[in-house]
């Protein structure tokens, strides 16, 4: 049986924030080994990001509008931003036979199927980690693991323009299309929308 599972939806924060926060809970995580499973939901300031596989030499090379920070996840370079619903499940993956390919395909199925409770007929494509409309790249997900704790989660594009990704190679995929819920004909949904669907699917699927 899995830990009961607290979910907030921490609004608009920065990148250096959403850090802040997941580094205070796990904190708190190593020190109580019984506390709740916790899953942040928030959208960030423009910022891009890049794992720790990728030289900050090389995502620098063609010049960025936003701020680039490097941090402890796999996966290389993505744009977060307004209209961007994140997530970032702490989890035990010691309850879970410590698979992270498993902790992957869980937050895959969550983003599945939120687009889908929207009328978006979204699905993973093989060999890639993220979520896909056809051609289209919705969603990326990139995870850290401390001592058995989840880190960082996942990111879908939910409304307004993308115009963040048009500087990057978005998760080093040459000529990518990047798509939002939006775009693909989910009207009237906000980003606070979509994390209260999210955290309805996360706990049913936790």
């Amino acid at each position: 049986m899995h830990k009961a599972l607290n979910t907030e939806w921490l609004g608009r924060i920065s990148y250096a924030e959403g850090v802040r926060v997941q580094e205070a809970f796990l904190e708190r995580k190593l020190l109580e080994a019984a506390l709740p499973d916790q899953l942040y939901l928030l959208e960030h300031d423009p910022v891009y990001t890049i794992g720790r596989s990728v030289s900050l030499q090389e995502a620098l090379a063609g010049g960025l509008p936003h701020p680039l920070v490097q941090v402890s996840r796999g996966g290389k370079i993505t744009f977060h931003g307004p209209g961007q619903l994140v997530g970032y499940p702490l989890l035990d993956l010691r309850e879970r036979g410590q698979d992270l390919h498993r902790h992957l395909r869980l937050l895959e199925e969550v983003l599945v199927e939120l687009s889908r409770s929207v009328g978006v007929e979204a699905a993973t494509r093989e060999g890639l980690t993220g979520v896909w409309v056809g051609e289209r790249k919705l969603a990326s997900i990139g995870v850290g693991v401390r001592r058995w704790i989840s880190l960082h989660g996942f990111a879908i594009n939910i409304c307004g323009p993308l115009e963040g990704f048009n500087h990057i190679t978005p998760c080093g995929l040459e000529g990518v299309e990047m798509t939002s819920l939006e775009a693909e004909g989910a009207a009237d949904l906000t980003v606070e929308k979509a994390a209260a669907l999210a955290a309805e699917i996360f706990a049913a699927q936790h």
